[in-house]
């Protein structure tokens, strides 16, 4: 079996791709780290949203909610 390409299929972007390997550059975005404080604090609000979402809905809402979820899996099943 073959490997596939790398290499993108956009013309756009293969050229980007091909001047960057050719002048050994690298986006600047592969340098950049992270802040460990602000990294905990997206997770721990990301944790927390969903319960804090969910505790504001009215039952109609939920209800509301849960049908259109249980819709949306019921049309990629077929």
């Amino acid at each position: 079996m073959s490997k596939r390409s790398s290499k993108p299929a956009d013309l756009n972007r293969l050229a980007a791709a091909i001047v960057g390997e050719a002048t050994d550059e690298t986006s600047p975005a592969v340098h950049r780290q992270k802040n460990a404080a602000a990294v905990e604090l997206g997770r721990a609000g990301g944790r927390k949203g969903g319960k804090a979402r969910a505790a504001k809905l009215t039952p109609a809402e939920r209800s509301e909610a849960a049908r259109k979820a249980a819709k949306a899996r019921w049309s990629r099943s077929s």
